[in-house]
């Protein structure tokens, strides 16, 4: 049985943890196409975190990006998220804007004035600690920040 777009693929108490990891940072979840196009389309940094469920958003993406965060001297505009496989169209609609790249979660994106400029794909997260992420993530902000 296939869910409708507009329901979740997991119970929200089993994902709320790891939406707080981010939304205590500081990040807007965005919840659907509308939210996207908003804020993605704004003057200025945005930084996207698709979100997953999965091992490799647990233990190396989020601690990535908040070691990121607090390690980088220059921060995005705008820190936003969507969660793969439960906000799909929202989802969606976030993927829609990194041109060029299959759909994948985690990832990672940055966005100049509604425009890609960097993008940490799952193959680049899978299997590397976190503080590589982070070193990554931190040179992506002071290049496009």
């Amino acid at each position: 049985m296939q869910l409708p777009l507009s329901q979740g693929m997991y119970p929200e108490e089993f994902i709320a943890p790891m939406r707080a990891e981010l939304t205590t940072l500081g990040f807007e979840e965005l919840k659907t196409p509308e939210d996207v196009d908003q804020r993605l389309m704004e003057k200025g940094t945005t930084m996207v975190v698709v979100n997953s469920m999965c091992g490799c958003a647990a233990r190396m993406a989020r601690p990535g990006v908040k070691m990121a965060l607090a390690e980088s001297p220059v921060k995005p505009s705008r820190l936003t998220t969507v969660f793969a496989g439960q906000e799909r169209e929202a989802t969606d609609k976030a993927r829609a804007y990194f041109t060029g790249y299959p759909p994948s979660s985690p990832s990672i994106a940055l966005l100049r004035d509604g425009k890609l400029v960097y993008m940490m794909e799952r193959w680049q997260i899978e299997g590397r600690p976190a503080p590589e992420i982070a070193a990554d993530l931190v040179d992506a902000l002071k290049q496009h920040c």
